[in-house]
């Protein structure tokens, strides 16, 4: 298959059958999501989310007993307990750490070679991206605005053209409402070597989400999915791409008062952020795993605009492959 040769240098660079990455979504990319993305032959990344140590090894160890593929593990550089994380995911040797959140320095990145893991992160723009690969970084990802939970400001459309387009023969791989396969052939032929979905994953049968959650997804439209407004540039938060909802309208109020105490001085900016990201974690929780989908983080990507069903994992890889060798095949 043409797709296949395109595929190959990330396949390589990832260990998997196909050099598609699942999108991290804490709650969702659990163990049994995680494995069956190994098991279909792309690349499940593990979500470490909020997650103390010891959750995170008894996560890995239920996802190793369920794959023999390769998979990875994201963590949140905000995270407190973030080189413990890492740690474990060394005794554990995991392959590849996707780290998310933030931009790491060299410390870190180097910190994860020596425990003989590979170090992915995220860039949104270009001079982060070279100075990332001059670190040491050994791949990286481009996530547009419309992806869905975390996201950068702008959308995939402009990071190809400005990182991608201007980093040819580097391992980047491409994040943002992609879905169909002629999209990531496209995207592989421009110099990508492979892409990260998301969304279309947290609504497949092997999700563990809750049927409320898979539902309100399939029934959104891609307008529905905002991203939440930055009350102060003195207190910049990450956006969180989800359905408009309660709980989107009671973010704001969290915002404003853990804004109220930075500006008192009662909480750190650090510190600020990471009850923001309890508040997310917490408020995800409710959505995906008790189906509260008016007051939960309803995440997902504008993709669900033309997500209108539920497939199986190879249902859907399948239709992927297809579509691209299609495509390459005109």
């Amino acid at each position: 298959m043409k797709i296949l040769k395109l595929m190959d240098r990330g396949a390589k660079i990832l260990g998997s059958k196909y050099s598609i990455l699942g999108g991290a979504m804490t709650w969702i990319s659990e163990s049994n999501l995680t494995s069956a993305m190994s098991n279909a032959g792309i690349f499940g990344v593990l979500a470490s989310g909020a997650m103390n140590g010891d959750l995170l090894k008894s996560e890995i160890k239920s996802t190793k007993e369920k794959t023999k593929n390769n998979f990875g593990v994201n963590i949140i550089l905000v995270n407190p307990k973030l080189h413990d994380l890492i740690d474990i995911c060394g005794e554990e040797k995991i392959s590849h750490v996707i780290l998310a959140g933030g931009i790491p320095d060299k410390t870190l990145i180097d910190e994860i070679h020596a425990l003989g893991m590979q170090a992915i992160a995220f860039a949104p723009a270009l001079s982060i991206a070279k100075r990332l690969f001059k670190h040491g970084i050994d791949s990286l990802i481009l996530e547009g605005s419309e992806a869905g939970g975390h996201v950068g400001p702008l959308s995939s459309m402009i990071l190809i053209q400005d990182i991608l387009l201007n980093m040819v023969g580097y391992p980047i791989f491409i994040a943002g409402g992609i879905l169909r396969g002629e999209i990531i052939a496209s995207l592989l032929q421009l110099g990508a070597v492979g892409c990260q979905l998301g969304t279309v994953f947290a609504c497949c049968k092997e999700s563990i989400a809750h049927k409320n959650f898979k539902m309100a997804l399939l029934r959104a439209s891609g307008r529905n999915a905002v991203t939440p407004v930055q009350l102060d540039k003195k207190f910049p938060i990450a956006p969180v791409r989800a359905l408009e909802n309660i709980g989107t309208e009671e973010f704001v109020e969290k915002q404003r008062e853990v804004l109220a105490k930075f500006e008192k001085g009662e909480i750190a900016l650090d510190n600020g952020r990471l009850s923001l990201e309890h508040f997310w974690a917490g408020a995800l929780r409710r959505a995906a795993q008790e189906g509260d989908i008016d007051r939960g983080s309803l995440m997902s990507g504008q993709i669900v605009e033309i997500i209108k069903e539920e497939r199986s994992l190879r249902e859907i890889i399948d239709t992927v492959l297809r579509e691209a060798e299609e495509f390459l095949s005109k």
